[in-house]
C-alpha cells in the first residue's frame, strides 16, 4: 500500500488489501467508506450549516420583499417628481429672466421716454381739443361767455381745461426731469 495515500487518509490503515481492492471495484462500498470518514462527516456538516444559513438569508431576503418593491416604487416617484421639479425650475428662471429684463435700467429707461412722449402727446391733444372746441376768432370778434359763468357758449369750461392741461404738463415735466438726471448719471439702480 502507498504510504502517502495512509498518511493523508489515516482511517484506510486498518482496511486490509482486499478491502481497499473492493473499495475501488464497489462503488457502494466505496461511498460507505466515503461517507464515514471523519474530514467528510466535518465537510458535509459545514456544507449542511451553509445550506441553512442561505435559506435563512432567502427568507429574509423574501419577507424584506415587499419592503423593497415599495421603496423602489417610492424612489422612482421620487426621482421622477424631481425630473418634474427639474424642469418647472427651467421654466421658472426663464420667467423670471423676463421679468427681471423688463425691470432692468435700460428697458425702465426705455420705458420712461416713451411715457414722455405719450404724456406730452396727451398734453398737445387736450390743448388741440380745446382749441378746436372754442369758436373761431375770425368769425367771432370776442369770446361768447354764457352769462353770469365763466364757461364759453358750446360747453367748455376753461378753468377745467386749465386744471387738466396744467396737470398733464406737470407730470410731462417730472418725466423730463428725471430723464435728465438718468443721462446725468445720478439714477442710482439698487438690486433689492
Amino acid at each position: 500500500m502507498n504510504s502517502a495515500l495512509l498518511t493523508d487518509y489515516p482511517e484506510l490503515t486498518d482496511l486490509s488489501r482486499d478491502d481497499l481492492q473492493d473499495l475501488l471495484m464497489d462503488p457502494a462500498y466505496f461511498q460507505a467508506i466515503f461517507h464515514s470518514l471523519a474530514r467528510v462527516k466535518v465537510l458535509y456538516a459545514a456544507q449542511s450549516e451553509l445550506g441553512m444559513a442561505n435559506e435563512a438569508i432567502a427568507r429574509n431576503n423574501l419577507a424584506l420583499q415587499e419592503h423593497l418593491y415599495a421603496l423602489r416604487s417610492e424612489t422612482k416617484e421620487a426621482f421622477d417628481e424631481a425630473k418634474q421639479l427639474e424642469l418647472r425650475w427651467a421654466e421658472l428662471e426663464k420667467e423670471q429672466k423676463e421679468v427681471y429684463s423688463r425691470l432692468s435700467p435700460q428697458f425702465l429707461l426705455m420705458r420712461l421716454r416713451h411715457a414722455t412722449t405719450a404724456q406730452d402727446d396727451k398734453s398737445e391733444a387736450l390743448a388741440s381739443a380745446f382749441i378746436q372746441s372754442t369758436p373761431n376768432r375770425q368769425q367771432q370778434p370776442a369770446l361768447a361767455l354764457a352769462p353770469g359763468t365763466g364757461t364759453p357758449q358750446n360747453g367748455r369750461d376753461i378753468d377745467e381745461f386749465v386744471r387738466e392741461f396744467k396737470e398733464l404738463r406737470k407730470v410731462y415735466h417730472k418725466r423730463v426731469m428725471w430723464g435728465e438726471k438718468w443721462g446725468a448719471g445720478q439714477v442710482e439702480w439698487r438690486d433689492e
